[in-house]
This record gives C-alpha cells, structure tokens and sequence, in this order.
C-alpha cells in the first residue's frame, strides 16, 4: 500500500516510516496537515496516518478536509488521549484512533483491520473497463469478451492501470509497483512493455486508444 503518514515530530514521523517500509508499504510523510493535503491530491495514497498537534494545520482541520472530499481511510495517531479525544476523532470521519506512544505491532494490526473493513469482505477480484475484463482471481484478462494471454508483467502493469483508470502513472510508479523497486529496471523497461501490451491490445497499436500516453507524465488507461 501506499501511505501517508503526517505528524511534526521527526523521531515519531522517522519510526513509522522504518516500520511501514519493513512491512513492505511505500511511505509518504508530511510534517503539517497542508501538506498532508497537497499530498493526498497528488499521490492519491491507500492510508493516512494523522497526528494531531502539528502547525500550519492540526490534525482536526485535515480530518474535515478529508472527509469533504475523500473516503481514504484515516487513522489517527497522537498523544492526545483523552476519551473525548477519541470519541472527536471517531465522530468526525476517522477510522481509528490510537495514542502514543504505540506498540508497532498494534499498530500494523489496526491498519490491516481498517483496511479489510475499507475494503469489505465481499469485494469484486474483476475490474472492468469499457470492453476490458481483469479477473484476479483467474489471472484472466479479456478484450469485448475474448481472452487475452499476457505475461506475468504484462498482467501487473495493466492491473495496475485498470486499478484507477483514468489515473496518470509515472515511470516511477509503475517500477515501484510492478517490479517493486528491482534495481536493474529503468524507464526503458517500462516503455518496452507498454509496448507489448499495445501490440496485443490496441487495434492499431500506433495510435492507442486505451492505452495513452500523457507526455512529461506516464500513462493511463483510458476510462
């Protein structure tokens, strides 16, 4: 996953990012609630992490602009802990809350509880987009109803274009999540295998219709 955690004390701010890099998540990290917001606007992240008392923006005020705009899931995180505190906290859109200092082991079971709860039980393995079909259970991908064989990378990098159609990826996304940060991969790699997937995708292949590119940018698929 990818989170954002926002708190002003750089020791608390430099702990969780250890653990949630350790624990296999890409780390965003914001020192005031502005730029917690400047950051969920631009990197779109899976889970935010706010602290309470920070400057230029406190916890609270982030909490609300949020929730005006976004489900993203929330967990609070602060040494603010009174039951009025939480009961705040849990009224006003966040998904949990939880006081420092925090057991890191707690922690990582709380978000794994708040992000089955955000996801639910029963949500759908198959994405649809337009005439494409991606069913994760099978692996199985199919264009207007026939099936498309792709290789394992072919498969993850449309997965994870059909994730958030519309969504621009950069060079960097796509390697962070596709071949998860392997040293040797470079934007060729990437531009090589949007290649491929054209090829096996776009009824003319020169001029794509699904899958575009946005120059200076990355690539999306078209919604």
């Amino acid at each position: 996953m990818k989170v954002l955690v926002a708190d002003d004390d750089s020791s608390s701010l430099s702990l969780l990012e250890r653990f949630l890099v350790t624990t296999g998540h890409e780390v965003l990290t914001a020192t005031n609630g502005a730029e917690a917001l400047k950051l969920l606007t631009e990197k779109k992240p899976d889970l935010v992490i706010l602290d309470v008392t920070m400057p230029v923006m406190d916890g609270w005020e982030a909490l609300a602009k949020i929730r005006a705009s976004s489900q993203v899931p929330v967990i609070m995180l602060t040494g603010l802990d009174t039951p009025t505190d939480t009961i705040r906290g849990l009224l006003h859109g966040a998904d949990d809350y939880l006081t420092k200092p925090v057991d890191l082991g707690v922690l990582g079971a709380r978000i794994t509880t708040v992000m089955r709860r955000y996801k639910g039980p029963s949500q759908s393995q198959i994405l649809r987009v337009g005439e494409l079909t991606l069913d994760d259970r099978l692996k199985e991908f199919k264009l207007r109803g026939q099936v498309i064989k792709l290789s394992p990378t072919e498969y993850e990098l449309l997965k994870l274009l059909a994730s958030e159609p519309g969504q621009v990826f950069s060079h960097e996304d796509i390697i962070k999540v596709v071949w998860a940060n392997k040293p040797l991969i470079s934007t060729g790699d990437v531009i090589r295998y949007i290649y491929l997937l054209r090829e096996k995708l776009e009824k003319d292949p020169k001029n794509p219709e699904l899958i575009l590119t946005v120059r200076g940018f990355g690539y999306k698929l078209a919604s």
